[in-house]
């Protein structure tokens, strides 16, 4: 019995772990996401770029850089140090997020499909840009699925709760 209670609390707390909004220094950049990369003094050096399917960018001098699963800082150190070493004395790199990768909302609600996310959102804003709940939705039932290092999670979830670029927001039929 304690084992399982155990259990259970621990599962409980890795799932609300990988479903709490990240902060700006913990996102990790993926597939879909645009930044703008600023190497001041040197324009040449200042690009914008999507993530490829492959989760590079390409980068002048540097060419292609595997960039998917690091945060903007891991990544501003590490282009830093590769213009460091044979391009540039002392680059000083800032990294932006120009546009964050799409969620998706399919179910019942009005207007399923894709949408641009922004920070603040939330699952009750979520369906609002889809429209709004069909006659026939369960404001109840609404399971989102989320992606954290490699791992597909899906939860049930109240409309307060904070939705992350990426997510698969399911929302179901009711039955009475």
């Amino acid at each position: 019995m304690k084992k399982n209670l155990l259990l259970a609390i621990c599962s409980l707390l890795v799932f609300n772990t990988a479903l709490a909004v990240p902060s700006a220094s913990s996102y990790s950049l993926n597939v879909g996401d645009k930044i703008m990369v600023n190497v001041f003094g040197e324009e040449n050096l200042s690009i914008e770029s999507r993530l490829t399917d492959a989760g590079t960018i390409s980068y002048p001098f540097l060419g292609e850089i595997h960039v998917r699963g690091l945060t903007v800082g891991q990544l501003e150190t590490l282009i830093a140090n590769r213009l460091r070493d044979g391009y540039l004395v002392n680059p000083r790199v800032n990294i932006t997020i120009q546009e964050y990768r799409k969620f998706f909302v399919h179910g019942e609600v009005n207007k399923p499909g894709g949408f641009s996310f922004e920070p603040g959102l939330t699952l009750e804003k979520a369906v609002a840009l889809a429209g709004g709940f069909s006659t026939r939705a369960s404001k109840k039932s609404v399971e989102v699925t989320r992606e954290t290092a490699g791992t597909k999670l899906i939860q049930k979830m109240s409309l307060n709760k904070a939705v992350l670029p990426g997510d698969i927001i399911n929302v179901q039929e009711s039955f009475f």
